[in-house]
């Protein structure tokens, strides 16, 4: 199943205009295990002009960056099919080159599968003794006959049916790599000349083990592809998303001429027309008119969201009803989708340790086989000479290598988009191993416990609201911070959106913000962050003490203060329930003051609260905790969690958080619902689980397995069965990760199609 696909028609690489390094995307075929990985990234890698090149093998694709001014895409494609692979742009389409495998494949199975039934029925009579035949045994005639005929139809499973194995094990060979086809093929063409030699010379033949091998290791192989295809569902369905083409509008808003152009060819600043029923091209801003657009794969929001002007758009949702104008602001990798698509696959391609160690030693543990199998050869011909070729065959065939990393992908990729499905994006490979693992699990409060929402419940105003109502609404509207939006919206919502124009800004973690209007330095933000421009803690009224308060101050002066409230998440308290159940132990970390956060701590039923951390404290409360042996997933979405994110053995922001808690975060909650985290922790403890009994499973087989060859208890064919369903049983074992019961919120089928 290793058939060449090279690239047809013109490529264009996606590239950076201020830099000869360009990067493209590749789909690749014919890689069956690790091994095949390795071997690819190391030669190109070697490659004159590549810059990186890394397989993502869930999604058998890579991503390479290279010096457009040294080497051509071609030759890196030619480079890879020169190793005996296949491969094109995977922008290309591909769906009749894998149909045309597939086809293939199929034929050689049942090729194989009709000639293993033929040959076991002449095989029958000589494991039976005596034949209950006419006179009670064969003749030397009939024994021919029979072997002559059993030859005859192995012929063509040999040669063409295992063609694949030999390929690959030719190009391994040339390449002097040892691969997993190396002992594949050897275990064929050896049972299959000896068997020949013996038809002629007498003795045992065993052409029944050599065809069931061929027929059993294509059987698993094309099931290895289908698991594959269905764990890798999820990330296919996100990689589709991208948008192929875009329609530009040349000389907005003069004439709206229209340009149907690729849509990695887009460019920030363009005008775009999207259509109903388009996807948006790009990430970008609404020039022109209202519509509804399908976010549901990439924010979890399952209803339409409404889009007017000044509105965001992201690349990849589908505009549902009216004709909307946009301007492109990020384009091709560089926006939301294309971050999501290169974090998930990135994920997907990352082991943990102890696969990674299963791999890394897969080739010297082929060679160390190849010897073990020479050695026992030796040692029988000394024993039973007639036993010693078939003695060492077996050694050969019934080793399963493959095994201890064959199921891993599958198992990542299933897990990933699993995920992905209900909310969840994992961005690194090692937060999979570090959710299955952890023991405990630490919260930030606002916006995260509770709905980031909160609603400015009074104001006190201790000048002219005329002049600080405008200054406190430019100052708040330049955070992200829910606490300030909040604010924003509240002022804007009183007294309409007239902000004053904001010189510099400063935002200080877990404090506030500093800003400079009209050349006087101003602080928004907590009353001990203001107290340090103020010179001293500003008073507030007696019922305010405790509660989410932010204050604008001048050097001289409090201007104003806010009063907020905000609300604990509707599915905070089942989510950490079913958190405590998989037995972790919450905590919660908040830089608001005590009252609030002991009050959504005895919602929560958390134990351990801990209120006003600022961002070194909590930094050094998890640490810590690390100190003490133990392993800590913190859950964050402000500003002031960059830095424990930073630490944390497992990093997890909200999707409506701060940008800086989203780039140090191993996994991102796109859908805001927390019971999708629980679902993601039980998702990643099962995955785990099922690698570490896939690793158990090929270990406890190859112990048992290969000294039983060695002594002579396994025949050919008894071997050639227990290769095959080795690998057969840790790749049907991932898909009990299906098994898994799904979280009561989560995008339903129709969303995903």
């Amino acid at each position: 199943m290793s058939e060449q696909l090279s690239a047809t028609g013109p490529v264009a690489p996606l590239s950076d205009p201020a830099s000869s390094i360009l990067t493209e995307k590749l789909a690749i075929s014919g890689m069956h295990c690790a091994a095949c990985v390795q071997l690819i990234e190391f030669r190109l890698q070697q490659l004159p002009g590549i810059a990186s090149f890394r397989i993502q093998p869930a999604t058998h694709t890579a991503a390479v960056h290279y010096d457009g001014q040294r080497l051509d895409l071609r030759d890196i494609l030619n480079a890879i099919v020169g190793l005996g692979y296949g491969a094109y742009p995977a922008g290309q389409e591909a769906d009749e080159q894998v149909r045309k495998q597939n086809r293939m494949a199929l034929l050689r199975i049942f090729i194989a599968g009709f000639a293993m039934m033929q040959v076991m029925m002449f095989a029958w009579p000589s494991y039976l003794v005596p034949v209950p035949t006419a006179d009670g045994e064969l003749t030397p005639d009939q024994d021919l006959l029979l072997k002559l005929a059993s030859m005859a139809i192995s012929v063509p499973v040999v040669f063409f049916c295992a063609l694949p194995f030999f390929r690959a094990a030719w190009r391994d060979l040339k390449l002097r790599h040892i691969g997993m086809d190396v002992p594949v093929s050897l275990g064929i063409l050896l049972t299959f000349f000896a068997s020949v030699w013996t038809t002629f010379r007498g003795g045992a033949v065993y052409y029944d083990s050599a065809i069931m091998f061929v027929f059993l290791l294509l059987g698993a192989r094309w099931i290895e592809q289908r698991v594959q295809h269905k764990a890798t569902r999820a990330l296919r369905i996100l990689t589709q998303l991208q948008p192929v083409q875009a329609r530009r509008l040349k000389n907005y808003p003069d004439h709206q001429q229209e340009e149907l152009t690729d849509a990695r060819a887009l460019h920030t600043g363009d005008v775009l027309l999207v259509l109903p029923g388009d996807q948006i091209p790009a990430d970008g801003v609404v020039l022109e008119g209202d519509s509804a657009c399908d976010e549901a794969l990439m924010t979890g929001e399952s209803h339409p969201v409404s889009k007017a002007s000044g509105d965001s758009l992201t690349a990849g949702s589908v505009n549902l009803q009216g004709r909307l104008i946009m301007r492109a602001e990020q384009t091709g990798h560089a926006t939301r989708l294309g971050h999501l698509i290169s974090m998930m696959e990135s994920a997907a391609s990352e082991k943990p340790a102890i696969v990674l160690l299963a791999d890394r030693h897969a080739s010297r543990f082929l060679m160390i086989i190849m010897l073990v199998a020479l050695v026992s050869g030796l040692v029988w011909w000394q024993i039973q000479p007639e036993r010693a070729l078939w003695i060492a065959i077996s050694v050969i065939v019934v080793t399963c290598p493959c095994a201890l990393s064959l199921a891993t992908p599958g198992v990542m990729a299933a897990a990933i988009g699993l995920m992905a499905k209900n909310g969840v994006l994992v961005k690194s490979g090692k937060a999979l191993q570090g959710l299955a693992q952890a023991t405990h699990i630490v919260f930030d409060k606002t916006g995260t416990l509770t709905s980031g929402k909160l609603q400015v419940q009074a104001v006190q105003c201790e000048v002219d609201a005329a002049i600080v109502m405008p200054l406190a609404l430019g100052i708040a509207a330049a955070s992200h911070h829910p606490v300030a939006r909040s604010v924003a919206d509240y002022l804007i919502a009183q007294q309409g959106n007239h902000p004053a124009q904001v010189q510099q800004m400063q935002e200080v973690a877990g404090g506030g913000i500093e800003a400079v209007v009209d050349g006087v330095t101003y602080r928004f933000g907590q009353p001990r962050f203001v107290a340090g421009l103020l010179g001293h803690m500003p008073e507030m009224p007696a019922d305010w003490q405790g509660k989410t308060v932010s204050m604008l101050v001048s050097a001289q002066q409090v201007l104003a203060a806010f009063l907020l409230q905000d609300q604990l998440r509707d599915d905070a308290v089942d989510a950490l329930q079913q958190l405590r159940s998989a037995g972790k132990q919450i905590c919660l970390l908040s830089g608001d003051q005590p009252e609030p956060v002991a009050q959504i701590a005895a919602l929560t039923g958390i134990q351990e609260a801990h209120a006003q951390m600022t961002p070194e404290a909590k930094f050094a409360w998890v640490q810590n905790l690390q100190r003490q042996g133990a392993k800590v997933v913190m859950v964050g979405d402000g500003m002031n969690d960059g830095p424990v994110l930073a630490i944390a053995d497992v990093a997890v922001a909200m999707g409506q958080g701060a940008a800086i808690s989203q780039t140090r975060s191993d996994l991102l909650l796109v859908s805001n619902r927390l019971p999708d985290l629980s679902y993601g922790v039980r998702a990643a403890t099962y995955s785990f689980r099922l690698i570490r009994e896939n690793l158990g499973w090929a270990i406890l087989y190859n112990l048992v397995a290969i000294p039983a060859a060695v002594i002579g208890w396994l025949e050919p064919w008894h071997a050639a069965l227990g290769m095959s369903l080795s690998s057969l049983i840790v790749v049907l074992n991932a898909l009990r990760l299906y098994l898994l019961s799904q979280p009561e919120y989560q995008l339903t089928d129709d969303a995903t199609e």
